[in-house]
C-alpha cells in the first residue's frame, strides 16, 4: 500500500511539472492587415524558385507571387511591406505519419494517447486525443515543420489520422483535414530478430482480408438499425473519401498488400515505410499508389547492403517516378521531427535536386494528403503558410526561422528550448 502511495505522489509530481512547464505562447490571432515581403529568395515548393521575390497575403490567403523585377505596385497596394532581401522563404514544412501532440515523456503514460488498446480499431480518431500544448510542438516549429498528420500507433488497424496546423487553443481549431485515412500495419514475414519465416504470416493476412471484406459488405448498405462503429468508420475506404495507408517494408508484403485491398475494392493506398519500394516501382505506379518513405537517417536493414543505402533510396525512388514525401517515424519521432528538414537535405546529398528535395517534405506531401489545392507550395489563391529563414532550411547549420505564418497568422516561434538558451547563457556568457 505504501508503494502504490509513493507510485501515486511521483505520477500527481510529474503531471504537475508538465502542466506548470507548458507552452505558453498563444495561438496568433487571425491577419487583420495585407501584408507584403518583398526581395526575398522565394523556394516555391513546385521546383521553382525566384531570386527577387514579391509574396503578397491578405486574409490568410496568398494573392501576389511574382519576381519583383517584373511587376509594378501601387504604393498603398499593402497595408505592410517587409524587406527581406537576401533571405529564404519556404511553403511550411508538413509532417506526416506523426505523433506529434500524441506523446510527450514517454515514461509518463498520462502523456501517451498514441495507441488503444485491441487489434482491429479503426474507429479510434487521433484528432480527439492531439495535445495543442506540447511543449515539442513549438520547438519543432521552430525548424519550419507548421503541420503534421497525426497518426495513432499499434495493433493492426491503429485507427484513423487527421492533418492538423500547428498553432491553435484546442484540436477543433487545430484540424485541417478531418479522419483522412485508416491506418494498418501489415503482418511481417519474417522475424524481425531472428530472420526467420513467420509462421502465422498466412494466418493473419487471412483474418485482416476477412475484416475488410465484411467492412466492404457493410458499406454497401447505407441504413443499419444496429450500427457497427468499426465498420462505419472504413465506409471512407470504399467510396474514394478516405485513403488506406499500410505500413509495411519489403517488397513481398508490399505486392501482398497492394492486391489484397485492391481485391477488396479499396480505392485509394498509400504505402508508409516502403524500404523495398524501388523495388516494386512498377506496380506501385500502375496502382496510383504513393509512397510516405520511411526515416532516411537509418542503418540498413540488410546486413550486406550498402551503409549508406538509406540515404540513396530518395534518389532511387525519384529516378523511377513514383510519387512519395519523407516520414519520421522510430524512435523519439516526435522529437526528432525537428530533424525533417534535414532528412530532405540528405537526400540533396545522395544525388536529389535542392528542389525536388523541398518537394519531399512540402507539395508531394500535401498531394499524397490530398490537401495541396490548399497548401504545399507557395503559389496564389493557396493559404499564406509558409516561414522565412536567413539560411537553407534543409541545412542544419543554416536552419534558422526568423518569422513563419500559419494562414497568414504570424505566429510565435518562441519555446521552452530558446528560453533555456537564453537562461543559461545569462548565467555563463555574462561572467
Amino acid at each position: 500500500m505504501k508503494n502504490l502511495y509513493k507510485i501515486v505522489v511521483f505520477v500527481i509530481v510529474i503531471l504537475i511539472q508538465i502542466k506548470s512547464e507548458a507552452q505558453t505562447e498563444s495561438p496568433a490571432p487571425k491577419q487583420a492587415k495585407s501584408v507584403l515581403l518583398l526581395g526575398g529568395f522565394a523556394h516555391i515548393g513546385n521546383g521553382t524558385v525566384i531570386e527577387n521575390s514579391a509574396i503578397g497575403f491578405v486574409g490568410g490567403k496568398l494573392t501576389l507571387v511574382a519576381d519583383a523585377r517584373t511587376i509594378k505596385l501601387q504604393a498603398n497596394a499593402f497595408d505592410t511591406t517587409i524587406n527581406i532581401h537576401g533571405k529564404h522563404v519556404y511553403p511550411g514544412f508538413i509532417a506526416p505519419n506523426s505523433t506529434l501532440g500524441l506523446i510527450e515523456i514517454d515514461a509518463v503514460k498520462a502523456s501517451d494517447d498514441q495507441a488503444e488498446v485491441g487489434s482491429y480499431t479503426p474507429h479510434v480518431r487521433s484528432i480527439i486525443a492531439y495535445n495543442t500544448e506540447s511543449k515539442i510542438t513549438t520547438t519543432v516549429r521552430s525548424n519550419g515543420v507548421l503541420m503534421a498528420q497525426v497518426t495513432p500507433r499499434g495493433n493492426v488497424i491503429s485507427g484513423t489520422s487527421s492533418v492538423v496546423q500547428l498553432d491553435a487553443w484546442n484540436w477543433e481549431d487545430a484540424a485541417y483535414k478531418l479522419d483522412d485515412g485508416i491506418h494498418v500495419n501489415w503482418h511481417k514475414m519474417y522475424n524481425s530478430w531472428t530472420g526467420k519465416p513467420n509462421e502465422k504470416y498466412q494466418d493473419g493476412v487471412n483474418e485482416l482480408k476477412r475484416f475488410f471484406t465484411d467492412a466492404s459488405a457493410y458499406s454497401k448498405e447505407k441504413n443499419y438499425s444496429t450500427k457497427n462503429l468499426r465498420f462505419e468508420s472504413m465506409r471512407g475506404l470504399f467510396d474514394g473519401k478516405q485513403t488506406l495507408f499500410i505500413h509495411t517494408n519489403f517488397s513481398k508484403e508490399i505486392i501482398d498488400a497492394i492486391y489484397c485491398f485492391k481485391e477488396i475494392g479499396v480505392k485509394k493506398m498509400v504505402i508508409v515505410g516502403g524500404y523495398d519500394a524501388w523495388l516494386v516501382a512498377d506496380l506501385l505506379k500502375d496502382n496510383n499508389v504513393a509512397v510516405m518513405l520511411k526515416r532516411v537517417h537509418d542503418l540498413p536493414s540488410g546486413e550486406d547492403e550498402d551503409v549508406y543505402f538509406p540515404y540513396k533510396m530518395a534518389k532511387k525512388l525519384f529516378d523511377l517516378g513514383v510519387l512519395f514525401c519523407l516520414e519520421n517515424s522510430g524512435d523519439m519521432e516526435a522529437m526528432g521531427t525537428r530533424n525533417l528538414p534535414f532528412y530532405a537535405g540528405t537526400t540533396v546529398a545522395y544525388g536529389l535536386n535542392k528542389e525536388e528535395a523541398l518537394k519531399l517534405i512540402t507539395l508531394n506531401t500535401a498531394k499524397i494528403l490530398e490537401i495541396d489545392s490548399t497548401c504545399g507550395s507557395i503559389e496564389p489563391g493557396k493559404d499564406a503558410t509558409f516561414f522565412i529563414s536567413t539560411g537553407d532550411a534543409l541545412d542544419m547549420r543554416t536552419n534558422n526561422v526568423e518569422q513563419a505564418y500559419i494562414q497568414g497568422r504570424n505566429i510565435d516561434l518562441e519555446n521552452h528550448q530558446k528560453q533555456l538558451y537564453k537562461k543559461y547563457s545569462g548565467k555563463y556568457l555574462n561572467k
